[in-house]
């Protein structure tokens, strides 16, 4: 006979039962935008960050409501003179209120930095969407036109066009300087991003059941993509605040009468060493508003990136 070995089981009463594929009725809706808010939110740098572009853009729409001082009237007797009574941080060289010119210059860096900032965003989505989603010669044509433009250090170029046409420097053609030879980045990274999607099984589905491939990319691979390019853009408005501002040092950017932080950099610079205050102050405006942006898209960017929250 064989030897058979016993069996044992366990006595139900004695074991703990788990439902283990019950469906969790009582779970709130999510999905990849919810998921980023409710990362985003548990972290004060958003809260932080938020507050400063808030504050950014009340002061540049509404320069009013922080000062009665107007930024072009100067007295040269009051030259390089410090902190007084209504004047917060002292006058510049030609005697005009440096707190008055920050608050007024503030929408004329923000204005030139949402400029290039859609124009990038527009070129890149554009360029990048239809090479990674169609692939082939399409693919090589757009994507090699993006390495010339990617070769060419946009700064260096926006040099040269606003030194071409100097007799028409004016935030609009600033911009269209910088943003036409600054998309490169934002194309390649939607790019990468429309490849990997576009593979998958919801996109297999859509094909199967008819829908052209324009209807394809549009209503299910751009919204499925356009994550990454959120927080690139935010770090590309920081980029291009800086990019005016050292156009305008240099001299080739927007007239010296027009107020901007470069300008007012620009012009307290021969007086670093008597009276740093009136470079101090413009150039500290730039950092903590470029500090912002950049803070924000760091958070953007990890919240809307599922791998990065799941190592937190």
């Amino acid at each position: 006979m064989e030897n058979k070995q016993p069996h044992y089981v366990a006595d139900p009463n004695e074991v703990e039962f788990k439902e283990v594929d019950a469906v969790r009725v009582d779970d709130k809706p999510t999905n990849l935008w919810l998921d980023a808010w409710r990362d985003a939110r548990r972290r004060p740098i958003f809260y932080i960050s938020g507050a400063m572009i808030i504050l950014v853009a009340l002061v540049a729409l509404f320069p009013h409501w922080f000062t009665t001082v107007a930024p072009d009237r100067c007295d040269l007797k009051n030259s390089l003179l410090g902190p007084s009574d209504g004047h917060l941080l002292g006058f510049t060289r030609q005697g005009c209120d440096i707190y008055s010119r920050i608050i007024f210059g503030t929408s004329t860096s923000l204005s030139v930095g949402l400029i290039v900032t859609i124009l990038t965003t527009v070129v890149g989505i554009f360029f990048g969407a239809i090479a990674g989603f169609y692939g082939k010669w399409i693919d090589a044509l757009l994507s090699r036109a993006g390495d010339i433009f990617f070769s060419i250090p946009y700064i260096l170029a926006a040099v040269v066009i606003m030194s071409v046409f100097s007799a028409y420097r004016n935030v609009w053609v600033i911009s269209a300087a910088i943003g036409i030879f600054a998309w490169p980045s934002t194309a390649r990274v939607l790019r990468a991003e429309v490849l990997r999607v576009k593979n998958s099984d919801f996109v297999m589905a859509a094909t199967a059941v008819g829908l052209s491939r324009f209807k394809i990319l549009m209503r299910h691979v751009m919204p499925n993509s356009i994550a990454p390019v959120i927080a690139v853009t935010t770090i590309s408005l920081a980029a291009a605040i800086v990019a005016e501002a050292t156009l305008s040092f240099l001299g080739v950017g927007l007239p010296s009468t027009t107020m901007s932080w470069g300008n007012d950099i620009s012009q307290a610079q021969a007086n670093l060493r008597t009276s740093p205050q009136v470079l101090l102050w413009p150039s500290l405006a730039l950092s903590l508003t470029v500090l912002a942006f950049i803070l924000m898209g760091e958070v953007l960017r990890d919240a809307l990136d599922p791998k990065a929250r799941a190592l937190r």
